[in-house]
């Protein structure tokens, strides 16, 4: 029997096939399109038009795609690994509940909202991490990743916080590319089914072409348009299908706090650098602003300085949802808000 290290290899090499056979199908598309189709094209200015508005697309294509497959997905931080000692002791124990309760005191200090379904702190006892709001364990990368969204075969890479912009961006350019082609070799395409083209080997290029371009715009068109959605859902695929639970029950719209605030957590607040494959998504994809609804009776209580607010505090009533979805600016913008939790009965 093979090594298991053996095997491991051989599966990320074979998990190559998918990014190797893409890039050879651009290479191809490129050669066609630049080399073979230009022969039938007479106009010089027609020409130079399309080349320029090909390689623009073209180059904005390779760059997302590079920039998805290369970008190595973020792992937790250590300080959602467990101490030393609480570890040995989850370890040494048997009873769940006894393990629970360790994670509960490790976790009492953390900026955790997200439980399992059971109502349990979320540990991966592969990587041996609590993990974050909207971290989850890939089974291909063998490793946690924050803010997973999939693990996707054709970039052999993991979509998650420190990509999902460029993964985006990717399927747009992509998207462009495959359009643009297909737009422009149409009317070859039909020069050749109606015997108008000289007989030569291009044409062939020319039939070919708009076929792969057409197949891929109706794939990558369906995926892009979920995705889209996504985004202005403020979900991830894994969230999509199963909602997260906070710790009073689950929510799809935990992490949403409108379309507009949803869309600059994944492309930053400049929108000049939304079109580019640049890191500009908000956060450290360790905490997350969520769209509140209740009082969180496990959050730690924050004591103000003097005279930070008037003698009589009164009992706070759950936030509207105006409130709510001001709740990631109110985070980020005043270094001076805090949030009290006020036990019922005491001012």
């Amino acid at each position: 029997m093979a090594p298991s290290h053996v095997l491991r290899c051989c599966q990320r090499g074979l998990a190559w096939i998918p990014v190797i056979f893409i890039a050879l199908v651009v290479c191809w598309s490129y050669y066609a399109y630049v080399v073979e189709l230009f022969n039938y094209n007479t106009t010089l200015f027609l020409t130079v038009i399309y080349l320029v508005v090909f390689h623009l697309s073209f180059v904005m294509f390779v760059w997302s795609y590079w920039k998805t497959i290369f970008t190595r997905p973020v792992n937790p931080s250590k300080e959602f690994c467990l101490p030393k000692a609480e570890k040995e002791q989850y370890e040494k124990e048997e009873r769940p509940e006894t393990q629970q309760e360790i994670l509960k005191r490790a976790a009492s200090s953390l900026p955790l909202y997200t439980r399992t379904g059971a109502g349990a702190i979320r540990y991966c006892d592969r990587c041996q991490v609590i993990k974050p709001d909207r971290c989850h364990h890939c089974s291909a990368c063998d490793m946690c990743v924050l803010k997973m969204d999939h693990h996707c075969p054709w970039v052999n890479n993991c979509v998650g916080f420190s990509n999902y912009k460029f993964f985006i961006l990717f399927l747009a350019y992509s998207l462009v590319y495959c359009l643009f082609i297909a737009a422009t070799v149409l009317q070859y395409f039909i020069k050749f089914w109606t015997s108008e083209l000289p007989d030569s080997h291009a044409k062939f290029h020319v039939l070919f072409l708009f076929f792969v371009a057409a197949m891929f715009c109706i794939s990558i068109l369906s995926l892009f348009t979920y995705h889209l959605w996504l985004v202005g859902k403020n979900r991830s695929t894994i969230e999509a299908f199963r909602a997260p639970v906070f710790r009073n029950g689950p929510d799809k719209n935990g992490f949403s706090l409108g379309f507009t605030k949803n869309i600059v957590q994944v492309f930053g607040d400049q929108k000049k650098y939304w079109p580019l494959p640049i890191f500009t998504s908000q956060g450290d994809g360790l905490i997350f602003p969520t769209r509140l609804v209740t009082t969180d009776p496990e959050q730690p209580t924050v004591v103000l300085p003097p005279n930070s607010f008037s003698d009589e505090v009164q009992q706070p009533s759950p936030p509207s949802e105006s409130q709510n979805r001001l709740l990631c600016d109110n985070l980020q913008a005043n270094d001076h808000l805090e949030i009290v939790t006020v036990k019922s009965g005491k001012p």
